[in-house]
């Protein structure tokens, strides 16, 4: 599989996932513009995206979807309820109603050769999900916008070989930014965002020999700096109580504005 960030960051996202048959994007929460200069990075065009896996139905995950759609016309899955609000966000477009593909989290389906899970996460929308998407042995995942985390959420992450993993927020520079007072509350609520600490106690019971490597993603413009994400994570692992150092894997910071890296798993 080859694993590709084209945009990550609290103003905008979208991962590539694909295998030598198919090709999937997490979330299109940028331009089309934007979304087919990344494709064509890896050599492909929107023509050639069999699916559109969406977390939840906030701006910054579906502001492409609309354009996106009506020019290629490529199946769009969500869950049920994320399905009917993006319905209802107006500034879509029309977008066909045949496009659209629920899903129900917990439950293994199959786009071609690529075996997708989705699975909840805590967070201030519809049904909010993340997804992990497998073949040939090997698994990769896109875990963002969850407020907090538990056994369900690491049992969900066990394994993965390549995971993009929310690190949104330093919690000191949220609450003394220049935010309004109820929009941090919001983001530090347990159905807001992963700061860089709690991202890194998660990762932490993630660890494992064949973990090839870990991206942080979704960083705040305004709350977060690349190195401080990074430093923060690592910090954490180094702190926890397992074998692991953070030196044992290549850990990156995904860009906001432009494909990241592509990633072989």
């Amino acid at each position: 599989m080859r694993f590709a960030p084209i945009a990550s960051g609290s103003s905008g996202n979208c991962i590539y996932i694909g295998s030598d048959n198919t090709h999937l994007l997490v979330d299109v929460g940028i331009s089309k513009k934007r979304i087919e200069e990344g494709l064509q990075s890896l050599e492909l065009t929107g023509d050639d995206i069999d699916g559109i896996l969406i977390t939840h139905e906030h701006i910054d995950h579906i502001g492409g979807l609309g354009v996106m759609a009506r020019k290629y016309n490529i199946p769009v899955y969500a869950t049920r309820d994320t399905i009917e609000a993006i319905k209802s966000y107006d500034r879509l477009g029309a977008v066909e109603e045949d496009i659209f593909h629920p899903i129900a989290p917990d439950v293994d389906w199959k786009i071609k050769d690529l075996t997708i899970h989705a699975f909840s996460t805590s967070h201030d929308a519809a049904d909010s999900v993340a997804y992990t998407v497998g073949n040939k042995g090997k698994k990769c995942a896109v875990a963002t916008d969850m407020g907090n985390f538990t056994d369900y959420t690491v049992q969900k992450l066990k394994g993965v070989n390549t995971l993009l993993l929310e690190a949104n927020h330093d919690v000191r520079m949220l609450q003394v930014g220049p935010y309004p007072y109820a929009l941090k509350q919001r983001i530090l609520s347990d159905d807001g965002h992963l700061s860089n600490e709690l991202s890194g106690r998660l990762l932490s019971q993630l660890l494992h020999d064949k973990m090839d490597r870990i991206i942080l993603g979704h960083l705040s413009k305004e709350n977060n700096m690349p190195e401080l994400a990074y430093e923060t994570v690592r910090l954490e692992i180094d702190m926890a109580d397992n074998d692991y150092r953070a030196n044992d894997f290549h850990i990156s910071v995904a860009k906001r504005d432009c494909l990241t890296d592509i990633i072989y798993v």
